[in-house]
């Protein structure tokens, strides 16, 4: 009999320990080249990106492969959308623009199995060959939570109070654009925002995400951040630029 797969970033989260997600793998054979370097999740982008339901078992089985997280970001706070993609084999959901108490409660009711949920019994590829998986699944789940508009922000007590959510993960450019300050998220304003939600969070016990770089990254852990997602494009591109200047071009 097989054991469901330990769910890294919900393991170390419980042990009180920080998590570094990876953003801008678009593909099975990005994960895998990556796979054997010292970070704990990828972020699969289904929201903004192109990955379908059709990409998900794939693209996970790839992170299933190197023992990382995978976690993806839906479209839309629907149920059907949220389980069938755990039912792909995500090991994470995260769930955009989720700004009251009743958003963050259906986000916990598709994603979890009764007696927590109402998630659909069918049985995730996470599960194949696990007999108790019906038990087990809803402890290997993880649930994030995007707080990005300023209703959010406002509502926030309420929405802390909401049990099963892993993480609060504060999204920088689409609270800026609903404070008004349309693609200027690094604006003083928004980020005095940005660190005084982080700061309600960790302090009411729950557990912080924030989008971080190798800039900020220091900042964001003082706050006592655990989640801490990052994009690969600007090492990518910096590298770039370090190389065609060594060329002289």
């Amino acid at each position: 009999m097989s054991t469901i797969r330990k769910n890294r970033i919900k393991e170390k989260l419980n042990q009180g320990k920080v998590t570094t997600t990876l953003m801008g793998l678009a593909n099975a054979d990005q994960i895998d080249q990556i796979g054997p370097e010292n970070f704990d999740g990828v972020w699969l982008e289904a929201e903004h990106g192109g990955i379908d339901f059709a990409d998900i078992s794939d693209l996970t089985r790839a992170c299933d492969l190197w023992g990382k997280t995978s976690i993806t970001r839906v479209h839309q706070n629907e149920e059907g959308v949220i389980y069938r993609t755990l039912d792909r084999g995500s090991q994470g959901i995260c769930v955009p623009h989720v700004n009251t108490v009743e958003e963050a409660k259906n986000v916990v009711d598709a994603g979890k199995f009764a007696p927590i949920g109402k998630r659909g019994m069918a049985t995730s590829r996470q599960g194949y060959g696990v007999n108790d998986y019906f038990l087990k699944a809803n402890d290997e789940s993880l649930l994030i939570v995007l707080i990005e508009d300023i209703i959010a922000v406002e509502n926030l007590d309420e929405i802390l109070k909401v049990d099963h959510i892993d993480v609060f993960f504060v999204a920088p450019n689409d609270l800026a654009s609903t404070m008004g300050y349309i693609g200027r998220s690094t604006d003083k304003v928004v980020q005095n925002v940005i660190d005084k939600t982080l700061l309600k969070i960790s302090k009411s016990g729950r557990t912080s995400g924030a989008l971080v770089t190798n800039q900020n990254v220091e900042h964001y852990k003082n706050l006592g951040v655990k989640f801490l997602a990052t994009n690969i494009t600007p090492w990518v591109t910096s590298g770039l630029k370090e190389f065609s200047n060594k060329l002289g071009n």
